[in-house]
């Protein structure tokens, strides 16, 4: 089967919302040259949204008896798709879509959800039980008088005809996702999900099926609070955000258990977790060993076991002092940036190196160091070289400051009632020192990092350039990547501390971010303005650059900027200082 043999449907009332997107997914599926049939429909006279939904059931039915021999897929008119793989258009399957919530086949079961498809990409192909699937859903969308949407007739459907059914799965993977990781060898993201929040705003008015799981309480809270906050002024909003992050309230909230259906296996993961973090390194090896010998380790786990040999490397150094330092060190297995902060701190000092939470009360004093994180300054923190994200936080005026990014942060503190602070820089201008390379001839092609966040983006590259990666917490893996980075021409990345990397060793580097995903990195964006003024370099914000950069001029986005020696002196000192503040009683 070819795009050719396929059909994707949809229909829109023609207000702005539903016309302004039909618009452009119609642009959408004639570039990629996939037929497609969509159709504006009038709101009758007493109808709401979930009246409207209900009727995709039957426009799917006569979209069917139009393209018998083809197969029909319904998309959501606010969704959209990059590309339609050969595994869809190509599967002989009776029945493919995402699992419900596009969850994990992991979480299957009606003991986690209600219903089992995810009803805004799903198609039915052109089989004997395809088709019936279709005609049961539109025979009781017309005898029903009961208040529902499309998917309730969808999930009745496939309850009375799953054994009957071939049916595929599409991987969660193939999500385009804001913020979140791809695991290495995942087939490419082609879907975009687009939510108008009429669900949510239904929820509680349509019939619905059984009870799966339940909302949790800490999300409930964490929802309330968020929309509790986002309704107050200033002047209580900044000191009452202080507070729920300096007590460990936001690291309550936001933090989660790892779920596994497997509880030997997850006892082992955590042993060898815990083993890194304390320095314990002979219940690490115990429990990896066990783990070994049982299981194949997933992308997860075997994230988590990266991030454990890396706490290990510094929380098991041979040294009766130990230093608490405060970074951010998930996702596992650890973004580069972030796991710069103990590589650096650790370089200075024989002291072995302990992960402080920086969402976590702290009883002790630590360090606070490399990374957007001041608003998690406590009052026991010594800061060095911290930044902020935004400047419409309070931070801690109580802290020990030895130095800050740079005089945006400077000012955010001294607004917050705090010191003045002169002292400028981010500790990862230190890594050329930390980690000595020497560029020579390089190899005439461009290195391509991206952000964390944007890693599921559907980019398109030169062929002259390669994509290497951040996700990385190991101190060997982090000098790799460096002298990997050396070897190329210029740098292209939306990750700032790679640019820091790059302006740290001298290598001409671009910084960008991608067109529609430019809330991806969180913050503001003053954290470049205030990396550069602290560093005493041109300021360099993202350029916002489209998913092709083939058709894009790169010469014009990169730069060659170096960051002086003398800066590097500071930097270096403000190390010293710190662990020498650190050590005072």
């Amino acid at each position: 089967m070819s795009n050719r043999d396929v059909v994707i449907c949809s229909f829109y009332t023609p207000d702005e919302y539903y016309g302004g997107h039909a618009r452009e997914l119609r642009e959408q599926l004639t570039a990629i040259g996939v037929g497609h049939e969509l159709l504006e429909i009038q709101k009758n006279p007493g109808e709401d949204w979930a009246d409207v939904t209900r009727r995709k059931i039957g426009f799917i039915r006569d979209i069917c008896h139009k393209h018998p021999d083809k197969m029909v897929f319904w998309i959501d008119v606010d969704c959209r798709i990059t590309h339609l793989p050969d595994y869809i258009s190509n599967t002989t399957a009776d029945l493919i879509g995402f699992q419900r919530s596009f969850g994990s086949p992991l979480q299957i079961g009606y003991h986690n959800r209600t219903r089992f498809w995810e009803p805004s990409f799903w198609g039915v192909n052109a089989t004997e039980q395809g088709r019936k699937l279709v005609e049961d859903a539109y025979e009781l969308e017309q005898r029903a008088d009961i208040k529902a949407t499309d998917d309730y007739f969808l999930e009745e459907a496939w309850r009375a005809n799953a054994k009957k059914l071939t049916f595929q799965m599409i991987p969660a993977t193939a999500i385009v996702r804001d913020r979140k990781l791809v695991e290495p060898g995942s087939r490419d993201s082609f879907f975009v999900f687009g939510s108008s929040g009429n669900v949510a705003d239904f929820k509680d008015k349509v019939v619905q099926h059984g009870t799966g799981s339940k909302t949790s309480t800490k999300k409930k809270l964490l929802k309330q609070a968020k929309k509790i906050e986002k309704a107050l002024p200033d002047s209580i909003k900044k000191p009452l955000r202080r507070l729920a992050d300096s007590t460990g309230v936001t690291g309550l909230l936001t933090s989660g258990k790892a779920k596994s259906i497997d509880p030997e296996r997850s006892r082992m993961v955590g042993e060898m977790l815990g083993g890194g973090i304390k320095g314990d390194a002979q219940l690490f090896v115990k429990a990896r060993a066990e783990f070994e010998n049982k299981y194949i380790p997933s992308f997860g786990e075997a994230s988590i076991i990266h991030a454990s040999e890396a706490f290990l490397s510094y929380a098991g150094k041979e040294s009766d002092d130990l230093i608490r330092l405060a970074w951010w060190s998930k996702p596992f297995p650890g973004n580069f940036g972030d796991w710069l902060s103990p590589l650096i701190v650790s370089h200075y000092t024989p002291a072995r190196i302990t992960l402080q939470s920086p969402v976590k009360p702290a009883a002790k004093k630590h360090i606070i160091a490399l990374g957007s994180i001041g608003r998690f300054i406590k009052a026991n923190s010594v800061v060095l070289g911290t930044g902020i994200s935004t400047d419409d936080v309070e931070l801690n005026r109580k802290a020990d400051y030895v130095s800050v990014r740079g005089p945006i942060t400077a000012r955010v503190l001294k607004e917050s009632g705090g010191p003045s602070v002169e002292n400028f820089g981010d500790p990862g201008l230190a890594l050329s020192r930390i980690i000595p390379v020497t560029r020579g001839e390089t190899n005439g092609r461009i290195a391509f990092i991206r952000h964390f966040s944007h890693t599921s983006i559907p980019m398109q590259l030169p062929e002259h350039m390669d994509e290497l990666s951040v996700l990385m917490s190991k101190p060997d893996t982090i000098a790799d990547f460096v002298a990997t980075l050396a070897k190329y021409d210029k740098v292209l990345t939306s990750a700032m501390h790679v640019m820091i990397t790059c302006q740290s060793y001298g290598i001409p580097c671009g910084l960008v971010t991608f067109e529609g995903y430019e809330e991806n990195v969180h913050g503001s964006g003053i954290k470049y303005e205030d990396y550069a003024l602290g560093a005493g370099v041109e300021v360099m914000n993202p350029q916002v650059v489209g998913l092709d950069l083939s058709r894009q001029n790169l010469d014009n986005l990169i730069r060659d900027i170096r960051v002086s020696e003398a800066k590097k002196d500071e930097v270096i000192e403000h190390i010293h200082q710190a662990l020498s503040r650190f050590g005072k009683k």
